[in-house]
């Protein structure tokens, strides 16, 4: 007799068990989620292709971006669904990537994130403005975010600087220094600079995390003028402010430009049935997937246009469709 008797064999499979596809790709999809969760794992960003079983040919590409670098894949297609921070950005992105000024894609939905572009300078320099940097010509040493050129922050001070009158190439000329450094601003390297008073003016977004960092260590922040920030809506963005109810050590509101919310989009060409697709797999996995504010996605704020979630651009028919087939997207700000 064999060894295997009937009752030592396996439990037939159920009709309706995973496909073997699916469940290897499970496998993979659910290691990268534990892995990017892990606080030590510094490899966090995801790009995720799926195509037919065996077929040569890779379907859809989800990319996890944050800067330009997602625009040019979608612009392509090389990626189908892409996120963009700030979301403000996306108009500015796309005529950067592709020189054509209207952009060809359509949004999704925005996930909540609240933040500012901040530019603190030194007392030293006795400035109160961007506009004033262009007026009085001073020899600034300013801090950058370095290692990513495609990080949208460097696209976005560019067109403010512009927007105030002068360019990175002017403070060149006229005598100061880019430094571009590693980290964030509330990181080793960029903090020390302030407290040490190694650069002139800092300038990143994330500000939530160096307001009252800068303050401390003698730093001011600049305001923008009104006609400087007209000309920044003209380009998609928005005007925002430093505001004393939410960090009481400053002197005084600061008028500055948003840097809220991270955009899904994608082309507008995109199908109907494979953005309803994207639609339906976000509403069924929200309630996994934590955001700065919670454990679950806040969809209704997602998909309505609120300060700290933007749609600058309107929604892809099909996403509006769904939303509001689902009753999330009655709501306008």
């Amino acid at each position: 007799m064999s060894p295997e008797t009937e009752a030592e064999l396996p439990t037939p499979l159920p009709a309706d068990r995973p496909r073997a596809a699916t469940v290897r790709s499970r496998v993979m999809l659910e290691v990268a989620a534990a892995l990017v969760a892990e606080q030590g794992w510094d490899a966090k960003q995801a790009r995720v292709s799926l195509r037919p079983q065996g077929s040569a040919d890779w379907e859809l590409s989800l990319f996890a971006s944050d800067g330009i670098d997602g625009v040019a894949e979608v612009a392509t297609g090389a990626s189908q669904f892409a996120i963009l921070n700030p979301a403000t950005a996306i108009r500015r992105a796309w005529e950067h990537v592709t020189g054509n000024s209207d952009p060809q894609v359509a949004a999704i939905a925005t996930i909540p994130s609240h933040d500012q572009l901040g530019l603190a300078t030194a007392s030293a320099t006795a400035l109160a403005s961007v506009e004033e940097i262009a007026d009085l010509k001073p020899p600034l040493r300013i801090s950058m975010r370095g290692g990513r050129p495609n990080h949208s922050v460097h696209l976005v001070v560019d067109d403010v600087f512009r927007a105030a009158g002068f360019t990175l190439a002017d403070v060149r000329a006229w005598g100061g220094e880019i430094r571009y450094q590693d980290g964030h601003v509330h990181g080793e390297i960029r903090s020390v600079s302030m407290r040490e008073a190694e650069v002139d003016l800092m300038v990143d977004e994330g500000i939530y995390n160096w307001v009252d960092l800068a303050l401390g260590a003698g730093f001011s922040f600049l305001r923008l003028e009104d006609e400087t920030l007209d000309r920044l809506e003209l380009q998609g963005y928005r005007r925002s402010m430093l505001d004393r109810r939410r960090y009481p050590r400053l002197v005084r509101d600061v008028a500055v430009v948003d840097f809220s919310g991270f955009l899904i989009y994608t082309h507008q060409s995109t199908s109907d049935d494979l953005v309803s697709a994207f639609c339906r797999a976000l509403l069924a996995s929200a309630d996994r997937i934590p955001w700065q504010g919670g454990p679950a996605l806040p969809l209704p704020r997602m998909v309505i246009d609120v300060v700290d979630a933007p749609l600058p651009i309107p929604l892809h028919p099909a996403a509006a469709r769904f939303w509001d087939d689902h009753d999330l997207g009655e709501v306008r700000d």
